[in-house]
């Protein structure tokens, strides 16, 4: 005779049981929570908001350049065919051997003439807000306009005398067909300037620092972690951040402390009196390769570039403890070129009617 079922009561009445059935499954055990992320290095998240890491390329508003168009460029850039006797070229003052510098307090131009301003590097230079200390040109295709033509330095007689040499180098008349591609007045004074700023948006210096920037906490050694420290506490950051650590503003030589200088700075661009003495901050990228310093060079070291900067901007007297980290921090923003991308091309070779040196 078949048992009967276990009964359990139920609101609804009665129901059999199976008292063989199987128990129900234990709940899974909850999941172990994950640990937290590793806290970020403090420096590094102070130093992400102040700074940012470099681009691959400078691109302007057109975007990033034809191949074409850079390697003409390239070749303009080392060409001392653009200058009246045939000595200097863009690459003369801004020696891409040498972090975009001559090292001069300024350049030796045309005739041996010399400029009262110190040559800027033209690495990175792209990013800033304008070109030249002061500001006068607008970007780095602007600014190549003018050496070219300035008495002192290339003294080419005008854009008319350029654009005549560079079609007698057949070589340059093909560069420029394939730079600019569909136009009947390829080679021009304008597209000539074009290219090397093309080029120059290039020059790009990725660092240590960069590195730091992109998360890479490892990337600096504990000196300059701290000598970063030391730059932020300090203030330097007022005129030397983005970026570019620089180039992006206009300030008063002297605005803590006055700073003797015969140089009106901006106020010769603008006509404001409010403009002597003002110059474009630079760069401090790559700074420990470019001396010397100042718009006039007149400064030979970089600890005494810090210590007068403190001092006339800040209002700060520095420690030389302290100028040491920071310019061990300095350090960090020293970066590389590539290499093939800098290469010295071999140039187009002149024609027979390529005007020759003029020394007069």
């Amino acid at each position: 005779m078949r048992s009967l079922l276990p009964l359990i009561v139920l609101a609804g009445g009665l129901v059999a049981c199976d008292s063989e059935a199987p128990a129900p499954a234990p709940a899974p055990a909850p999941a172990p929570a994950a640990p937290p992320p590793p806290a970020e290095d403090p420096v590094l998240t102070r130093a992400k908001a102040l700074f940012q890491p470099l681009p691959d390329f400078m691109e302007g508003p057109a975007g990033k350049p034809s191949p074409e168009l850079i390697d003409l460029g390239r070749a303009l850039y080392y060409d001392t065919r653009l200058s009246k006797n045939h000595d200097i070229s863009c690459n003369s003052c801004h020696d891409l051997a040498r972090f975009g510098v001559d090292g001069e307090p300024t350049s030796p131009g045309h005739k041996g003439q010399r400029g009262g301003r110190n040559s800027p590097t033209s690495l990175n230079a792209a990013l800033h807000v304008a070109q030249f200390w002061d500001g006068r040109a607008a970007d780095v295709e602007a600014q190549a306009k003018g050496p070219v033509l300035n008495p002192i330095e290339m003294a080419m007689a005008d854009e008319a005398t350029v654009v005549k040499t560079l079609q007698s180098i057949p070589g340059y008349v093909e560069m420029f067909g394939k730079a600019f591609p569909g136009d009947a007045n390829a080679v021009s004074y304008d597209h000539m300037a074009a290219a090397i700023g093309a080029f120059e948006r290039g020059l790009v210096t990725p660092s240590p620092f960069d590195a730091f920037l992109k998360g890479d906490a490892a990337a600096l050694t504990d000196a300059q972690k701290d000598g970063l420290t030391a730059f932020m506490d300090t203030g330097c950051t007022a005129c030397h951040a983005g970026v570019a650590m620089g180039g992006q503003g206009y300030f008063k030589l002297g605005m803590a402390v006055p700073y003797e200088t015969k140089d009106a700075g901006r106020k010769e661009v603008t006509g404001n009196e409010a403009d002597l003495a003002v110059f474009k901050a630079p760069s401090l990228r790559n700074i420990t390769k470019t001396a010397p310093y100042f718009h006039d060079g007149s400064i030979a070291t970089l600890e005494q570039a810090v210590t007068l900067m403190a001092k006339h901007q800040l209002g700060k007297e520095l420690a030389e403890a302290d100028v040491a980290r920071i310019v061990t921090f300095l350090g960090a923003t020293e970066g590389t070129l590539n290499a093939d991308y800098v290469k010295k091309p071999e140039l187009p070779a002149s024609g027979p009617e390529t005007p020759k040196p003029d020394p007069s």
